[in-house]
């Protein structure tokens, strides 16, 4: 693709000038003998350089990476791998169903997706569309995998059922039985005082790459994007944090590690697949008035009336 296609151009080279060109400002051995003298003299009047900021610029660095890094390790641990699975046939009991989960050969990943630990009793939020073939499944033949962390650190691996969902908010909630494992929920904060320009990170498994961080800023506040049923969600966070497949479902934090979003969806070039740098996610504050519904009923609140 040519550069100028792509409103990119060059800048022009200038060619060097001609020798017979130059005229010489002194001809004479006098004026040469004091060039060297006038040049340190014109040297000598502009100030020597300080390098005395430098070492507190060097401080500011590594401590603002230091929190972004202590932002990560505070946070991931909340943040969980989920997998979509289709087993080759329905199971008749429970020890021939735990055997078709874990066989590969029996177990087919359909699609994979994030989430984040809601309370310490299992409950993981996450997206309606990254576990939307659970939710609707008529065959007995989906099943939902979560990989996630306990406070010690010791990985885990279970089978997730499907407690409540919302399409018009594109939000679902999934359980895990933990017996033994105590859980870190996520750190909540509020959607209502954002401001433009404020630093973002997105938490989530790209392309199945556990716990990847992306940095970013608000975009913009108060967005409409489409949800799965069609309808508007109305006051979405754009971000240009990168959010791409395997993204959605987890959460958007702010410099503190408290989760302002649920990263849901992404605005890519026709044709190309890649994003724009435009990406959204559902306002936390949404979130925590829609989950307990949910949880509870395993409905939205509109839809109980």
């Amino acid at each position: 693709m040519a550069l100028g296609s792509l409103g990119i151009r060059l800048l022009p080279v200038s060619s060097p000038p001609n020798s017979s060109e130059i005229s010489l400002p002194f001809t004479s051995r006098r004026a040469i003998v004091f060039a060297p003298t006038a040049l340190m003299a014109s040297l000598l009047a502009f100030p020597v350089p300080s390098f005395a900021a430098l070492p507190q610029l060097q401080d500011e660095v590594p401590q603002e990476e230091d929190r972004i890094v202590g932002l990560f390790q505070e946070t991931s641990p909340s943040v969980v791998y989920i997998k979509n699975l289709e087993i080759a046939k329905k199971p008749q009991n429970p020890s021939e169903e735990a055997m078709l989960i874990e066989d590969d050969e029996n177990a087919k990943v359909k699609g994979t997706g994030s989430g984040f630990i809601w309370d310490k009793f299992g409950h993981i939020v996450t997206n309606y569309h990254v576990v939307s073939a659970l939710a609707t499944d008529n065959s007995g033949l989906q099943r939902c995998k979560v990989n996630l962390v306990d406070v010690k650190g010791n990985g885990i691996s279970r089978d997730a059922k499907i407690v409540g969902f919302d399409p018009e908010y594109d939000l679902a909630v999934l359980k895990v039985e933990l017996e033994g494992h105590e859980l870190k929920p996520i750190v909540f904060g509020t959607s209502r005082s954002l401001r433009v320009g404020q630093s973002c990170y997105a938490i989530g498994n790209p392309f199945g790459y556990e716990k990847t961080l992306t940095a970013g800023v608000i975009s913009g506040l108060g967005r409409e994007i489409p949800s799965p049923n069609g309808r508007a969600i109305r006051g979405a966070i754009q971000t240009d944090a990168a959010i791409s497949a395997g993204n959605s479902g987890g959460p958007l934090v702010d410099l503190y590690g408290h989760v302002i979003g649920v990263n849901t969806a992404t605005f890519t070039r026709k044709g190309t697949g890649m994003s724009s740098g435009v990406n959204f996610a559902i306002p936390i504050d949404t979130v925590v008035r829609t989950v307990p519904y949910l949880i509870v009923y395993g409905t939205p609140y509109s839809e109980r009336f």
